[in-house]
């Protein structure tokens, strides 16, 4: 597949446009979290490119080299909001904050998926598979991965065994290992299912 490039931005109806995408609508554990970049044409930084695609340090880099030449907006929904509202709005809450985060108004979104959130400051086209294809987009999915990542690694000193600084909350074997035998946490999101078994079983136990 080819390297995201800068066509839908100068497609846009209007400027300027900021990409948006989220990280973390399937792990366990942690906010969901959402970025919104406006690229500057003249200085957009070598080689970004899907978060996923690119290893930790190149992203650490890439999110340094955007702070210097990007404007950002960063958007969070809490473990409350998304147990509250479900995933999917918790996303579409943090993708909304974060575009009202941005330095100034984007005049165009172009939102990474097949849907675009309700009650958005400005107009958008969905985009799917975004943060391959757009490089604003992109730089959105490298903002919003590195800024949760930083943020499950906080919250791993603070609850260790989770394995969070290296699984982010996700649900591999280890943090299912870790929930039996820890139990559950406040970081924990108690409306996906996994985690609603557990605190079954431990509920059960207890009686």
């Amino acid at each position: 597949m080819s390297e995201p490039d800068f066509r839908h931005e100068e497609a846009a109806p209007a400027s300027p446009v900021a990409g948006v995408d989220e990280a973390g609508r399937g792990p366990w554990a942690g906010p969901v979290v959402a970025a919104a970049v406006i690229l500057d044409p003249a200085r957009i930084p070598p080689g970004l490119n899907d978060s996923k695609k690119l290893s930790a340090p190149r992203r650490e880099a890439l999110l340094s080299a955007l702070r210097e030449t990007a404007e950002i907006g960063l958007g969070v929904a809490s473990v409350e909001e998304i147990d509250r509202l479900n995933i999917l709005r918790a996303a579409d809450l943090a993708m909304r904050r974060a575009l009202a985060a941005l330095p100034r108004p984007a005049g165009f979104a172009l939102i990474d998926g097949n849907r675009t959130p309700p009650g958005l400051p400005c107009p958008a086209a969905a985009l799917v598979k975004g943060d391959a294809r757009a490089l604003s987009v992109a730089a959105a999915s490298i903002v919003a991965k590195v800024e949760r990542d930083r943020i499950m690694a906080a919250l791993a000193a603070l609850h260790p065994g989770y394995g969070w600084e290296r699984n982010a909350g996700y649900g591999v074997p280890a943090h299912l290992a870790a929930l039996r035998a820890q139990g559950v946490t406040p970081h924990h999101r108690r409306s996906f299912r996994p985690i609603l078994n557990i605190l079954c079983e431990e509920n059960l136990r207890d009686h």
